[in-house]
């Protein structure tokens, strides 16, 4: 494993780097097949704000999801442990919900079973349509102007939540590798979660 520590605005010494390496040499234990750790330390010009004045990042980097966490403080001692103890709880998160969710079909059943019926939308108000760099606004906008490309295997819904928990996020897009459907998973309430499936059709077929 790789333990790679950079600073960016930021001094970082031998002493430093030691300290982070010896920090992060048991994370091989928690995490399949780990390659490299990077950690990022920027620094930055927070007068007002010098609790934000150091950012700590860790990524981890294997062959399953990349797994990340950041924090920021006013050095860069406590930055990093920060960021360290909120990728030692994504981690542990993820493997409490590996342990408590082992039958992924029937919590799948259970989510799909509070699903209630799509309420009938209501008749949409004419607004005007103009045309802004290729795209067209209704109304007063907003324009969306920031557009991004992914590209992904299909997943299982249990893979699906495991990369949500390790880049923690609260929502997760994927394909879905039984359906083929795009699908969305996101979190609910303490281990609880949601997933909503897209059934794709052909514009004018109920």
């Amino acid at each position: 494993m790789d333990i790679v520590v950079q600073g960016r605005h930021c001094a970082v010494n031998e002493a430093y780097r030691e300290m982070v390496t010896a920090r992060l040499a048991g994370l091989e234990r928690f995490v399949d097949h780990l390659i490299r750790v990077e950690v990022l330390i920027s620094g930055s010009d927070h007068h007002r704000q010098p609790e934000h004045a150091v950012r700590a990042e860790i990524t981890l980097v294997g062959k399953g999801p990349v797994v990340r966490a950041e924090a920021a403080a006013e050095d860069k001692n406590l930055a990093f442990e920060r960021a360290f103890d909120r990728l030692k709880s994504r981690l542990r998160r993820a493997a409490d919900r590996r342990r408590s969710h082992h039958n992924l079909r029937a919590v799948s059943q259970l989510i799909l079973a509070e699903e209630a019926a799509p309420a009938p939308a209501a008749a949409p108000e004419r607004v005007p349509v103009r045309t802004m760099a290729g795209l067209e606004v209704h109304g007063d906008g907003p324009l969306v102007v920031r557009e991004k490309h992914f590209s992904s295997a299909r997943l299982t819904l249990a893979q699906a939540l495991d990369e949500m928990e390790l880049v923690g996020h609260d929502f997760f897009l994927y394909v879905d590798a039984d359906s083929g459907a795009p699908s969305v998973v996101y979190r609910r309430k303490a281990y609880d979660y949601g997933v909503i499936h897209l059934t794709v059709t052909e514009a004018g077929q109920d």
